[in-house]
């Protein structure tokens, strides 16, 4: 692992204690958001208005269900949840430098959702500690967490419900995708893992719990609703992460790694990130998680120690003219798949594979959903001419070029 990239590792872990500017209002700017399309870090700008609602008088639901139901719901998932302790060695004044995303540097525009999930402690340049979260999926002592949560430890602490205290091994880690995977010796203690749903069968407003540690608080349980579907966040190596779960259930420092849990119990998320005006490190009521599916999809090669590897065409994105559809190319990455196939700054991507591409995170998900290797067909106009591009994707690199 070169410098920069242990540097830009250990910062993720070091600083996830703080969140700094993940929405910032103002008006469209170019996307730079580039996931699997794989150039440059960075996103969209929001524009957020607060608007005072109109009292209104109606009568008082009865909650006693609910709250049954939520009471059952932790008793239920719980005692699979893990508190996690992980140990960074020298970190740097650069690391502990106030205001650093744990991400690396943020775009311009959307400074990024920041990945929060450990609360560090200790002096710059010394042995610090940092607390995140993770869930049981077997009986033999393997947990998945937030690779931000593990990234760079030289020991990691997993804590079972019960109070015992056992040491875990990092099996795998992908940056790209901000998920982990880790295991501790199960002898003696009595595991309850959790069942992974099919996050693509999620409808925005289904009931959603989040358990974790925040602020240190282990096992602490928060509920919401599932309040945006299909959501694109900025991972560690600096490229996005496709079909995030949008929740406004709280979630904080420490929760990171955690699940985000359905009525049913089973895991639709891995707790990842919030996004704030950069006033506060506290939930805004505006949290991400890295879909369950995505878990599904790595999760035998994560515990094999594989490398997973995932599709990249080589552009940045802007925004297009309001009304009208398609992902326009701000900048083409020399030497990547899109440089060859002959994409040039200006195109206007509106197809891929038959598939229409309304804008920059329509294509972000395609390409995710693409192997590396695989040719793909893209519509684009060019000076209002419409014309076909055959592109063969090649493989992300570990990070991207602004990352």
């Amino acid at each position: 692992m070169n410098a920069s990239k242990d540097n830009r590792q250990r910062r993720g872990l070091r600083r996830t204690g703080t969140i700094v500017a993940a929405w910032l209002a103002g008006g469209l700017v170019v996307v730079v958001v580039l996931l699997a399309i794989g150039a440059l870090g960075g996103g969209t700008t929001k524009v957020t208005t607060v608007q005072q609602a109109a009292a209104t008088t109606r009568a008082v639901a009865d909650t006693t269900s609910t709250a049954d139901d939520a009471e059952s719901l932790y008793a239920e998932t719980s005692s699979g949840v893990v508190e996690i302790k992980s140990t960074i060695s020298g970190s740097s004044s650069e690391e502990s430098e106030a205001g650093a995303s744990p991400f690396g540097k943020s775009g311009s525009g959307r400074g990024g959702e920041e990945g929060f999930g450990i609360s560090p402690e200790g002096e710059s340049g010394a042995e610090s500690m940092a607390t995140g979260s993770g869930f049981e999926v077997d009986e033999e002592g393997t947990v998945v967490t937030a690779a931000h949560v593990v990234d760079e430890a030289s020991s990691v602490e997993v804590i079972l419900q019960d109070g015992s205290t056992h040491k875990a091994e990092v099996l795998g880690i992908d940056d790209a995708s901000d998920l982990a995977v880790i295991r501790f010796d199960p002898e003696g203690a009595e595991l309850h893992p959790l069942e992974l749903a099919d996050s693509s069968d999620l409808n925005v407003g289904a009931s959603v719990a989040a358990i974790g540690a925040p602020f240190e608080y282990a096992w602490s349980f928060s509920t919401g609703i599932v309040s945006g579907l299909d959501r694109t966040i900025q991972a560690p190596n600096g490229f996005s992460v496709a079909h995030a779960v949008q929740t406004d259930a709280a979630i904080n420092p420490g929760n990171s790694g955690g699940p985000l849990i359905d009525s049913e119990g089973k895991v639709i998320g891995v707790v990842d990130q919030i996004a704030t005006d950069g006033s506060a490190d506290q939930s805004s009521g505006v949290g991400f998680a890295v879909p369950s599916s995505l878990v599904s999809a790595e999760l035998q090669q994560l515990e094999a120690g594989e490398t997973v590897e995932h599709a990249y065409l080589g552009v940045a994105t802007a925004s297009t003219t309001e009304g009208v559809d398609g992902a326009t190319v701000a900048e083409v990455v020399q030497g990547s798949p899109a440089a060859k196939a002959g994409l040039v700054e200006g195109d206007v991507i509106t197809e891929l594979d038959g598939e229409k591409i309304a804008g920059t995170e329509e294509l972000i998900a395609a390409i995710a959903a693409a192997q590396p290797g695989d040719t793909v067909k893209l519509e684009i106009e060019r000076d209002s001419k419409s014309s076909e591009i055959s592109v063969k994707l090649g493989t992300q690199p570990a990070e991207s070029g602004n990352g």
